[in-house]
Parts: C-alpha cells; structure tokens; sequence
C-alpha cells in the first residue's frame, strides 16, 4: 500500500478535451453536429476536424498560454473551437457578438489576443476593432455556407490573413494535442459584458471546467444520446459548459446561429430536441409564440418512454398566466399492478425535458378518442381541455 502513490499512469492532469477524444472512440459514428440543411458530422469527424484545426494553429506559432479569441454565434465551427483552440495549449476566449467595435478593441488588448476567429456577419466589427490597435491579432475568417451571404470567401476583407476552412484542410488529423502539464492550467478566459462597469475577466482551468462540465450533467440527469439545441450563446458562460458536457455522453449539438422562434420550434420537431438551456426571458418568448404546436411531439415521445403508458396525445390548455400550456391526455396499459399517479408523470416529465415544456396537467382516460382509421381526434381533446378551464399558479 506504501507503493500506491500518484503518478503519471493513475493521476492524468483532468481536463474536458479528454471528452472529444472518448466522444471520437465511444461514440465514433453518432451525429455530433446538426446545422442548416446540409451540415452534419459524427463524433469521428468532429475529432478529426478539431484536430486539424488545433495542427494549424500550432503551426502558425499559437502554444502553451497564448489567447486566442473567438468571435461568433452557435456555428459548427463556433463549437469545434471550444476543443480545437485549448488542443494547442491556448486559452479560449469568446467574445460576446452583441459588443461593439470598441469594446471588443479594450479586451482583445487587455488579454493579449494572437489570433481572432470571426464569424462572416461580425467581420465589420471585428476589422474596426482591430484598426483601434497598435498590436491586433491574427485575423481568421469564418465563413457560413447554410446563411445567405455567409460563404462569399472571395469578397472578405484582407484584413484576414486565414479563413477557418483553410485551417480546416491544411492540418494535420493525426495531430498529438497538446495536454495540460497541470490540471490547474487556464483552459477558457471569460469576460463580462461589462454593462455595470468595465469588463471584468475571469480564467477558468482545465480542472474547474472538468468538474463544471460533470456537474451539469449530472445535476439535470442528461442521459446518453441527448440531442441538444443550442439557443443558449456559447459566448455567454462558456455554454454553461455544455460544449464539453454534451461530447462527454455522445450528444447531438443542433447549432442555432440566432433566436428564431418559429425556427427553434421546427428543430425540435425535426431532430427530437430532449434538451436545451436558456434565459427566463429566451423561454417566455419562445411560450408566448404562436408557433408552440410543433412542442407537443417531443412531449408525448416522452411520455410514450413510461412503461406504463399505452397511448398520449398531448393538446394546449386555457393557462391564467402564459396564455396555455401542455395537458396529456394518457391511457395506461391493462393489467398494470399499480398505475401512475397525475404526479408521477409530471415529475416524469419533468426529469427528461426543460421545464417550461413539462405537461401542467395529465388526464387519464380509458382510451383515446380516435377515427375510423385510429387516429387520435385531438379536436375532441382540445375541446375538453378548454372545458377543463384555465390552470393557475403555472408560472411555478
């Protein structure tokens, strides 16, 4: 027992890159990455991409405690970054896009930026910055294939000395990332939006981020396989550590570049969303929107996952305070020894999916109405439910 002491075979530095590197062997030929109507990668490409990104950058001298910036939404590439750029031994730092060229100028100096990745759309912000500065970083264009006028490459401004895709094809995929020699190391540099006061900067470390990203997951039960939409910034608190969390379980990441209601709602549909974080205000403008109809397909696929549910069908009910919410209509399998309660369900529910979509009322039923072909009438439950009345206190 003397002899068990920490070395470098059962005490590895922790850090949140390992999850890519797991993600590429565990989960090598699941989705990783969903944007747009043509961009999708696995688990296996994602590494490999990251990887080459990470040789690129180690070749234009980028290593061990430089920062590098990034200036983007949620694009494939946004999210790549948050692997590729600490592979190389950099810190990460992202830059709220809502910032103007000046402030954007006063942290690029103060951090000591070699090299800005920035996303077609904040190029104009990004070359005033960097006009602002007597020592500007590397500039690297990155275009959008998916959005109109987001892949006009030719027309960039020469301020960019790269484009990302150009990093992409010249590096290395067998690249050996560079690992932390401390846990403690920085990994990610953040800094807020300075709306009170002047921007404050806050490092976090390969250990921190570890820890942070485990937590998460754990805190909201996120099994393996999610499908993750991203309407929470990456720039806002590092994604709250999803980046890294949703490699860690195998996740699928839908990229979203903007908050677009009727769009947010279409992605959960077409890709079965079971998770995505958000402002209070993010989730009260996405409730009030008129498009919600396409939210009750995830919720029955949900419920359809309880072993003793036979039939769902989920419609909007009256609601004092939101307008309407979700009411399940259920019948239960025969035979059942003891049937779940109203309760039960919801706190079903409510372990699987973002809170805001959890049915506020479960009504059980010996079977659902249904047509001579055996579809669900839900004009009929519709109608119940607005017989039921308004519910109240929801906003709970």
């Amino acid at each position: 027992m003397e002899e068990m002491k920490p070395c470098t075979a059962n005490s590895p530095p922790l850090t949140p890159l390992g999850f890519l590197e797991r993600a590429a062997t565990v989960y090598g030929d699941c989705t990783s990455i969903v944007y747009g109507t043509n961009t999708v990668y696995t688990w296996r490409e994602t590494n490999l991409r990251c990887l080459r990104v990470a040789s690129s950058l180690s070749s234009l001298g980028i290593g061990r405690s430089d920062v590098v910036s990034v200036l983007s939404p949620n694009t494939p590439a946004m999210y790549e970054l948050q692997f590729a750029v600490p592979m190389t031994g950099a810190i990460l730092n992202n830059i709220n896009t809502r910032l103007d060229a000046r402030t954007v100028s006063v942290l690029l100096r103060h951090c000591g930026s070699k090299l800005l990745f920035v996303d077609v759309f904040s190029s104009e912000i990004a070359v005033e910055a960097a006009a602002m500065m007597s020592d500007p970083p590397v500039l690297v264009f990155v275009a959008d294939k998916e959005e109109k006028g987001g892949d006009d490459v030719a027309d960039r401004d020469k301020s960019f000395r790269y484009t990302y895709d150009e990093l992409v094809e010249r590096g290395d995929p067998s690249f050996k990332w560079i690992r932390p020699e401390s846990e403690w190391d920085p990994v990610v540099l953040n800094y807020t939006s300075g709306t009170t006061s002047a921007p404050k900067g806050v490092v976090h470390c390969h250990r921190g981020i570890f820890v942070m990203s485990i937590d998460s997951l754990i805190d909201w039960t996120v099994p393996k396989n999610p499908v993750y939409l991203w309407t929470l910034p990456i720039f806002h608190a590092n994604g709250w550590s999803y980046p890294w969390g949703i490699a860690a379980v195998g996740g699928t990441n839908v990229c979203l570049r903007k908050f677009d209601a009727p769009l947010i709602y279409r992605l959960i549909s077409d890709h079965g969303v079971t998770h995505m974080c958000g402002a209070p205000v993010v989730l009260n403008m996405l409730s009030a929107s008129q498009d919600s109809q396409p939210l009750k397909h995830p919720v029955e696929a949900v419920l359809y996952t309880n072993p003793a549910v036979n039939e769902v069908a989920v419609v909007a009910r009256p609601d004092e305070f939101w307008g309407e919410t979700p009411c399940a209509f259920v019948s239960l399998k025969p035979g059942l020894t003891r049937k779940p309660t109203e309760g039960e369900l919801i706190e079903y529910c409510r372990k699987k999916m973002p809170r805001y979509m959890v049915p506020k009322t479960v009504s059980f039923r010996d079977e659902l109405p249904k047509t001579s072909t055996g579809k669900v009438m839900k004009f009929v439950l519709r109608d119940i439910a607005k017989k039921m009345g308004s519910t109240r206190l929801s906003r709970m």
